[in-house]
């Protein structure tokens, strides 16, 4: 409402002396700001100058913290790349390992098949020949073939064993886990006939990365194996420091890359540590003086930035006189800022700070005996249309006309200020009690805005009008919200009136907006129940809100016979203060607090869940709102509660006012498609009393055409009715959609609506719309009439 829009918009900004919403008073407002312009002057260019050293220094800084991250990043990367190093050689000696493992076994298989005196002496040459392959061709430090008991399975020389001896208790581990997967495998063409294990380990002091793998074979071993099988293990291991960290120094470029036992590096080394693989303990570190782009960069920009700075303080010094003559044209532009901060940019009128303002000081004036002031709440009629039909661009236009006639009517001491959009505040300070002037000045308003518009330079005429709510001020002591809700319960009558109109705050007024949020709140409750049918429980808090009932109106065919076609569904809810309440009085509410989508989802579930239970020819038609059909699921919800209650689609009538269809957008349309294809039938209601158009009847597919009861009336009293009502049933002929008449009350009218071709009659004629109960009643007994006469 407009009184929320006015101070809650701007909260904390408006507190006046008596705790009531307002703003302070503009002129001591200006008095302080005009000698803070005066005096800052000087603080301000020392600001300004303790500012730019501080950017400055803030700069260095900035460089200084970008080299330390860049150096950051790098050392982490190197690092990284390091780590990565490292388990390409894990990898690769697992590559190795498996496929000197399959060397090995083709060689024993070969030795096995010499079967002759010299197999042994032979395969042993040719195992030494192998390893001297493995250490120069594949560059490991170490290879032994060995049983599964951790033994030399070949004869070797004392120093290969005594090198064994040493590195044996490190690698047996491995051998044992290798012994066990082989036994715990299993058999077959899919096992991994050479399973292998790669480590990071230290042996003989030295941080190493060793490989076991399983080699298969039929040679001949040492008699001391013990194993009694033909599977061996080829060891093998390759030191990291020495070779390797040179080649790694040298492709990963680290400077000075040394290995070392404990991490003894310098101020400007690094260590990396290298962990076993088994354990995770450190076997040593890799150390080296790492590239550092940051800090090499920061020592090439010192020298730059240095004199950067000192150009850079010139010119800000330079600046700083620059920017004294500055504030002297920023002091001479202070009045026009401060116009534009308390009026609205697109009509020049006061804005709501500077109406609260000049509130405050026409209630702070009211103190001589027979003081009356006057609070009028203008709200413009039809502007959303305009908006929406010719742009904002034609309403900002008409705003301005607008204005200018108010204007035209106002004083000089009246007040005139613009809310927000449509939405305009009238403040006249000089109105004497027993003089009617404010009330013939709003009607002179209301006479202006109510005469045509001609914008873009006369190529479109509007019509708007206005609302008027009048609020007298008669105690300054009264609180300006109370003032301002006064205005704006007198602006919500004008506007439920019809509009176009000057309503005058009475208290009257209070009760009969209390009874309409009661009437929402009873509503909402009926609405919120577990059935919405007589029975439910009553509120405690509210009582019993009452229950909403689905009365249906009988549809005859328009024939000799009158049979029984349908039934249109029609809402009434039955409340224990207010009696049989008609959609009228409160599908208005139920719009104006958005419930009107759940009423007609209830409607449209209790009108088929009805229907259901009829004979298979007769339809029910439901009505349904412009804001169900842009639902996006609307489309859904009926379906579902078609499937619910089992009314077939064929028997459902969905009924749209020609309003309703003149608002509807491509998204509507398209659901209103789907239903058709479903079989659900589209009817137009009161065709003839909105936006006929024949595009209408095209464009959304049209099933049925409703003629209001308005022409029907018509019939037997005045001969244009017989005319207009004869003209759209030709059209519908034409156009192949049915038709019904509404509002059928005289035999005169449905003998001429049957030799016309209606298909369908609707009225008091027939019956008056009943509750479900009575409804069955009389269908019942009509089809047992008609029995009896057949």
């Amino acid at each position: 409402m407009l009184l929320e829009k006015l101070f809650v918009n701007n909260p904390g900004q408006y507190q006046g002396a008596r705790g009531e919403d307002c703003v302070p008073a503009v002129p001591s407002l200006r008095i302080v700001h005009h000698r803070s312009a005066r005096t800052s002057s000087g603080s301000i260019l020392v600001l300004l100058a303790i500012s730019g050293l501080a950017i400055l220094g803030l700069v260095f800084l900035a460089a200084i913290w970008a080299g330390k991250e860049s150096d950051a990043a790098a050392l982490d990367r190197q690092r990284q790349l390091v780590n990565s190093r490292l388990l390409d050689q894990v990898r690769r000696v697992s590559q190795d390992i498996q496929l000197m493992g399959a060397g090995y076994a083709s060689l024993l298989l070969a030795d096995s098949a010499a079967a002759s005196g010299k197999s042994e002496r032979m395969g042993a040459t040719s195992a030494a020949t192998f390893g001297k392959i493995a250490t120069t061709v594949f560059g490991y430090n170490a290879a032994f073939l060995v049983t599964p008991a951790g033994e030399l399975a070949l004869q070797s020389d004392p120093e290969t064993k005594r090198r064994f001896k040493w590195v044996r208790p490190l690698l047996q581990p491995m051998i044992q886990d290798l012994e066990a997967k082989q036994h715990g495998a299993p058999q077959g063409p899919s096992s991994d006939p050479e399973p292998s294990r790669v480590e990071l380990m230290r042996l003989e002091g030295r941080p190493s990365v060793a490989g076991v793998v399983s080699v298969t074979g039929s040679s001949k071993v040492d008699p001391q194996d013990g194993n009694g099988g033909n599977r061996l293990y080829l060891v093998a291991f390759r030191f990291l420091d020495g070779v390797t960290l040179d080649t790694l120094s040298r492709e990963q470029g680290l400077a000075g890359a040394r290995y070392a036992r404990t991490a003894d590096q310098e101020q400007n080394e690094v260590a990396f540590q290298i962990e076993a693989t088994a354990t995770g303990e450190p076997i040593g570190f890799i150390i080296w003086r790492p590239d550092l782009p940051g800090s090499r960069v920061i020592g090439r920009l010192v020298p730059v930035l240095s004199v950067a700075g000192l150009v850079i303080a010139g010119l800000f010094f330079a600046l700083m006189g620059r920017l004294r003559g500055s504030l002297r044209e920023l002091s001479a532009s202070e009045h026009h800022a401060r116009h534009l901060s308390l009026h609205d940019v697109l009509t020049g009128l006061p804005n709501r700070a500077l109406f609260a303002a000049r509130f405050e000081q026409c209630l702070a004036a009211m103190k001589s005996p027979g003081k009356r002031s006057v609070l009028a709440l203008v709200d413009l009629d039809k502007f959303k249309d305009v908006n929406d039909i010719h742009g904002h661009a034609a309403g900002d236009e008409l705003l301005r006309c607008a204005v200018d006639r108010m204007n035209a009517l106002i004083e000089s001491r009246d007040t005139l200020a613009r809310l927000g959009g449509d939405e305009f505040a009238l403040l006249l300070p000089d109105a004497r009690e027993g003089n009617d002037s404010h009330i013939l000045l709003c009607n002179a308003i209301i006479e202006a805005l109510s005469k045509p518009f001609q914008l873009r330079g006369g190529d479109v005429v509007v019509r708007i009008g206005c609302s008027i709510g009048i609020a007298p001020i008669d105690d300054a002591a009264e609180a300006t919200s109370e003032i301002l809700r006064r205005a704006d319960v007198a602006l919500y009558e004008a506007k439920t009136n019809g509009r176009g109109r000057l309503i005058e705050y009475d208290p009257l007024l209070d009760h009969r907006v209390e009874a309409r949020e009661n009437l929402k709140n009873d509503l909402r409750l009926v609405l919120e129940g577990p059935t919405h049918l007589p029975g439910r429980e009553k509120s405690a808090s509210s009582g019993d809100p009452g229950h909403l009932e689905v009365f249906f109106q009988g549809v005859h065919r328009g024939d000799a016979h009158g049979r029984l076609s349908g039934a249109e569904a029609l809402l009434r809810w039955r409340h224990p203060t207010h009696g049989l309440l008609s959609p009228d009085k409160f599908i208005p509410i139920a719009e104006e607090a958005g419930m009107i989508d759940q009423l007609g989802q209830w409607v449209l579930r209790n009108a088929a869940k009805a229907a259901a239970t009829w004979p298979a020819d007769m339809s029910v038609a439901v009505n349904v709102s412009p804001s169900q059909i842009r639902h996006r699921d609307f489309d859904r919800h009926v379906l579902s509660i078609l499937a619910q209650t089992g009314l077939p689609p064929s028997r459902l009538e969905l009924e749209l006012t020609e309003a309703a269809l003149f608002n509807i957008d491509e998204t509507a349309q398209d659901t209103l498609g789907r239903l058709r294809a479903r079989g659900i039938r589209i009817a137009l209601d009161d065709f003839g009393t909105g936006f006929s158009s024949l595009s209408h009847l095209i464009q959304f597919n049209i099933d049925r055409i409703k003629i209001d009861r308005s022409f029907v009336r018509l019939l037997g009293t005045q001969a244009e009715g017989a005319a207009i009502v004869s003209a759209i049933l030709g059209l519908s002929r034409t156009l192949g959609k049915a038709t019904t008449a509404e509002g059928v009350e005289t035999e005169g009218q449905r003998d001429f609506l049957v030799a016309a071709g209606c298909n369908d009659l609707q009225g008091f004629l027939f019956s008056r719309p009943m509750p479900l109960s009575d409804f069955l009643s009389s269908m019942h007994a009509t089809e047992a009439a008609s029995q009896t006469i057949r």
